[in-house]
């Protein structure tokens, strides 16, 4: 009683074959594929800090080699200054303010203890994302004391 037509359809052999190949290929990505979001929290570090650290060149260069004060960074930074690094009470340019701005906002740290935070302090805490050294104009990563890259170089130390 078979009308000449034969069924079409998968075994359960072959089904089982290509669940294995996708099994295996995603077992060879899923690694590849952290490892990129890893570096890629390290090349956001990097790229921050040399912007962070070339406003803080300029900075410097403008104001007779001094850097920011804690208390005033972000606005000393992001706003018009004057000479002696006093932040625009109307955020515009004008004869005595025309320092700066040098960032638009100051980034948030992507990687470390520090992870989500745009702050800045002269000592590494809980809420802090950046410590920066006034008297040298040093900056870096709060990344605290274990958080590493890949290659085990601490962020703290970038």
């Amino acid at each position: 009683m078979t009308t000449g037509k034969s069924k079409r359809a998968f075994s359960l052999v072959e089904l089982v074959i290509v669940i294995v190949i996708i099994g295996i290929i995603a077992a060879i990505a899923v690694p590849r594929i952290s490892r990129g979001a890893a570096g890629a929290g390290t090349s956001a570090l990097r790229a921050d800090l040399h912007v962070l650290r070339n406003a803080l060149d300029m900075y410097s260069a403008e104001h007779n080699g001094l850097y920011p004060t804690i208390a005033d960074f972000i606005g000393q930074l992001t706003d018009y200054t004057d000479i002696d690094g006093n932040i625009s009470p109307t955020s515009t340019k004008d004869a005595t303010y025309k320092f700066g701005p040098y960032l638009v906002s100051i980034p948030v740290l992507k990687v470390g203890d520090g992870k989500g935070k745009s702050k800045v302090a002269a000592a590494a805490a809980a809420d802090v994302g950046w410590v920066f050294i006034a008297t040298t104009g040093k900056i870096n990563a709060n990344g605290g004391t274990t958080a590493a890259d890949e290659e085990g170089t601490l962020f703290k130390d970038y």
